[in-house]
């Protein structure tokens, strides 16, 4: 069986004919990076760092709780060679059990609610997982539900561990062991707040457990979900049903409250809606270029509307990014998504706007019909473009040339590039409306239409492609 460590940071060889490199995948856990937020926190004062945790190499900050878990469990003897892994998981903990599985030689099931992505789904199956989906609107002690799926095939599958990643305080310990130390060293000591959203709660405890113990005056914000008991439970101490309501954000808030979260570890509790979380998620990929995950739209808008009202200009706090917006491109990053749930922050734009942004830069380049295939290759190298409308002699638009195709039929025929272009175009690009907006765009552009035109005022063609839809998503 392959052992490793944990989070292993290497450092410089004196000798450089060495070979450097890691043993596995998951020796490359830990040591992610922070980085200044500089627009969307604009008029607040203090320095506002994030924690981005999808540099761990399964996009996750749960990559850091997987492999502890299962080495625990390795020492107390809770799982042999061959065993299985189940547990319940939004996705993110699926994966990072799955990197110390695929090490380890065990098999994993994984049990998921049905309000998470397909994106997350489908990862955990390309990694090699079982997944069972369940029903999210039931109570978790209802049979259906991922929590009791998962117990009951743990008691049914002989040498099987179930992580328990709400209760199993391994969680909290490996951010305490690991997440802690390194903010501390990052800030050399200088944070002052400290924010994250709270699941499981083993990110914001482990990592409040160290800071504080560093420095006790360390202020822990912790950010809920409008649907959540924790912000209340805080409070007053009551665990109010009535808080309990179904609501969209992923990996963040609960229905129940798992062992790992230490409410004397969390000095104040934030709500923020799904709508406020969708919509800080899109603007940090536009306005700082993270592209990150729903729950990190999340921690933010939490924090910073704590740090709003309180934080001085010498205070530096830090919020953890727990994952990367890869899980949610059908869902948050996805335009027609976002307006089905009302969630959009502006109107769509239009094939207009797209044009007007290029100032001018928008000549249609085309191809005559009696080119060689040679010589369009070779204009699309030079100008570094993947597509090209065809026109007759007349000026007219005939077909479309797409360098994948041509691709192909190159290599059953290389003879082809000295016939015209006429004999491997296929059909003209789709002409579409100068005011179609960007969700009509989108659902136009096909692996079969890889591009629009549209006619300006003047009857002038000009081409759209995927990559003006998102410029124009992220502008």
């Amino acid at each position: 069986m392959f052992f490793c460590n944990f989070a292993l940071q290497i450092a410089p060889l004196p000798n450089t004919n060495l070979m450097q490199y890691y043993n596995h995948i998951i020796e490359t856990i830990g040591n992610t990076p922070l980085i200044k937020l500089n627009k969307v926190n604009k008029g607040i004062e203090g320095t506002i760092l994030v924690k981005v945790e999808y540099f761990n190499p399964g996009n996750s900050v749960k990559d850091r709780i997987g492999i502890k878990m299962i080495e625990d469990a390795e020492k107390a003897g809770l799982i042999k060679p061959g065993g299985t892994i189940i547990e319940g998981t939004s996705g993110n903990t699926g994966m990072g059990l799955a990197l110390a599985a695929s090490a380890k030689g065990y098999k994993c099931i994984f049990t998921v609610s049905d309000k998470q992505s397909q994106e997350k789904i489908d990862i955990l199956r390309a990694i090699g997982a079982e997944v069972i989906v369940c029903p999210t609107n039931v109570s978790p002690d209802d049979p259906r539900s991922y929590y009791s799926v998962a117990k009951k095939l743990n008691a049914e599958i002989p040498n099987s561990f179930y992580p328990n990643q709400y209760d199993n305080l391994s969680n909290r310990t490996a951010h305490y062991e690991t997440t802690g130390p390194e903010i501390w060293k990052q800030t050399a000591g200088k944070i002052t707040h400290y924010a994250a959203g709270v699941g499981t709660g083993g990110t914001i405890s482990g990592v409040s457990r160290y800071l504080k113990e560093q420095n006790s005056s360390v202020y822990t914000v912790g950010v809920d979900t409008y649907g959540s008991v924790f912000k209340k439970y805080k409070e007053t101490g009551i665990f109010d049903e009535k808080e309990v309501y179904p609501y969209l954000t992923e990996g963040i808030g609960e229905d129940i409250l798992p062992k790992n979260v230490d409410f004397s570890l969390i000095d104040e509790f934030v709500k923020v809606t799904d709508k406020d979380a969708a919509i800080m998620t899109r603007r940090l990929a536009r306005e700082e270029g993270l592209f990150i995950g729903w729950s990190c739209g999340s921690a933010v808008f939490g924090a910073l509307e704590y740090a709003r009202k309180n934080l001085k200009k010498d205070d530096v706090m830090v919020i953890v990014l727990p994952d990367h917006g890869t899980r949610y491109l059908n869902k948050i990053y996805n335009d027609t998504w976002m307006k089905d749930h009302g969630f959009l922050e502006r109107e769509f734009s239009t094939a207009r706007d797209i044009l007007r942004e290029r100032n001018g830069a928008s000549i249609l380049r085309s191809i005559q019909s009696d080119t060689s295939v040679e010589q369009a290759i070779r204009m699309m190298n030079q100008n570094g473009i993947s597509q090209l409308p065809v026109e007759d002699t007349e000026g007219n638009i005939v077909g479309s040339l797409i360098d994948s195709r041509v691709l192909n039929r190159l290599i059953e025929d290389t003879e082809l590039k000295n016939k015209p272009v006429s004999e491997v175009m296929d059909e003209p690009f789709t002409f579409v409306a100068m005011d179609s907006t960007i969700d009509v765009l989108s659902s136009l552009i096909t692996r079969d239409n890889p591009a629009l035109l549209v006619r300006d005022e003047q009857k002038q063609a000009h081409i759209i492609t995927r990559q003006d839809l998102l410029l124009a998503l992220t502008n």
